[in-house]
């Protein structure tokens, strides 16, 4: 009940600062807004700062006026720095602009290009000016830098991710080629590229093969021989320090109109991509999203079954080994989760309301701390989908573990926002 009438006093608060503007009018809230620019930073997972404490940051700005979306460079203050690239929007770029992300020096900057099903990775030297491009896809670098190991991400939106409709044309590969698509690892030089581990190495060696092979010949009968489930490997997260990675298989954001049963497993695997474990397994009904790496790298948090109730979801933490899975509160959004790098007690999450909402937790007493109503949707309901009328907060901790940033959409632009921890807790 504490935590309860907590959560409403800070609603009320946070509800009575609301400019004019849209954005609370509170001190610890700095937004970053780009004049003419939809602006969104990478992932939950991935820090927008530069690694040199300079305080500049990465976002992504798309002109909405003429479908194209760039990278910019921040200063501390949001002065633009630089900008470049010109990529034509699509449903991925308004989730997570295009995966920006700074090499460990600062001195590159990775970014995605092309199409989603001719994409492009682009490396951009700051100092320099130039750039190299190589085909494949990323969803954010290595802590480590290169090479850079991801899925396709137009394999997802394919599936019915994003545009709420199974449109097999977006695959960059057909998704019956299991041998030919899952994990790439990427290099620019020398320029490299190679599949590291497929789908169908993953489900030769997953621990549920006949229940899957059983679900892909139920596929076949129903939709012929040449069809099955879509199976696919995707959502690569690296731990702090880059000795591991998790990533899920299956086909979790397939369109309901194939009649797939859900399959979501998160794998974990040292950087090599040997040692492969299932950590989490959230198929065949079990609930339960958004896993990533606690700060401790030892760790997976992220939302799952409820230890107590495996119909129910909850926060929870399992060892990157699938051992010692334990819940760590009662809260069920489905959000964007993440530990505190400076705090192991300290959770920040987001929940998909209108308004939205960004939460701080204290995971040992499971209270609301804080809860900061965000504006996320432009209109009055929420457009299906990954669109211009919509943000993912996606709060995601400075390395330091004094700021958060978050995504907001306060009217027709999205606008990146910074979160002072200290001053939203006081």
């Amino acid at each position: 009940m504490q935590s309860e009438n907590r959560q409403s006093e800070n609603a009320q608060s946070v509800k009575q600062h609301f400019s004019v503007a849209g954005l609370p009018e509170a001190p610890y809230l700095k937004p970053y807004p780009v004049k003419d620019r939809w602006c969104v930073h990478s992932y939950y997972t991935v820090s927008p700062y530069a690694p040199d404490g300079s305080g500049r940051m990465l976002v992504a700005g798309g002109d909405l006026a003429n479908g194209l979306g760039e990278v910019i460079v921040l200063d501390a203050d949001g002065s633009v720095l630089d900008r470049f690239g010109s990529t034509t929007l699509h449903s991925g770029f308004f989730h997570t602009g295009l995966w920006q992300t700074w090499s460990p020096d600062g001195r590159y900057v990775y970014y995605q290009a092309g199409t989603l099903n001719r994409p492009l990775i682009m490396r951009r030297d700051l100092l320099a000016g130039d750039e190299l491009a190589l085909e494949g896809d990323m969803e954010g670098a290595p802590p480590y830098g290169e090479p850079l190991v991801s899925g396709l991400m137009g394999m997802l939106y394919a599936a019915g991710y994003g545009y709420n409709r199974f449109q097999p044309e977006l695959a960059p590969v057909p998704f019956q080629r299991r041998d030919e698509h899952g994990l790439f690892r990427y290099s620019f030089e020398p320029s490299r590229t190679a599949l590291a581990l497929s789908v169908a190495d993953v489900l030769a060696r997953h621990p549920a093969r006949e229940r899957i092979l059983a679900s892909d010949r139920e596929l076949k009968q129903r939709l012929g021989s040449e069809d099955g489930l879509t199976l696919m490997c995707y959502c690569v997260r690296w731990s702090p320090d880059g000795s591991r990675l998790l990533f899920y298989f299956g086909n979790h954001c397939v369109h309901g109109s194939r009649e797939e049963p859900k399959l979501s497993y998160i794998f974990t695997a040292d950087r090599e991509l040997r040692d492969l474990h299932l950590a989490v397994d959230l198929s065949y009904g079990r609930p339960g999203v958004h896993w990533s790496w606690h700060p401790d790298g030892e760790h997976l948090v992220g939302y799952g079954p409820d230890p107590g109730d495996s119909s129910r979801m909850c926060l929870a933490q399992v060892r990157y080994d699938g051992s010692g899975y334990r819940k760590l509160s009662e809260h069920h959004s489905g959000g964007h989760p993440s530990i505190s790098p400076a705090d192991p007690h300290l959770l920040v999450t987001d929940e998909g309301s209108i308004p939205g909402a960004v939460l701080f937790i204290d995971i040992r007493t499971d209270e609301v701390v804080r809860r900061i109503l965000l504006p996320r949707v432009f209109g009055k309901e929420e457009p299906r989908g990954r669109n211009r009328q919509r943000v993912c907060h996606h709060p995601v901790f400075s390395s330091d573990g004094r700021k958060v940033i978050v995504n907001t959409l306060p009217g027709e632009h999205a606008t990146v926002c910074e979160i002072d921890v200290a001053g939203a807790l006081a």
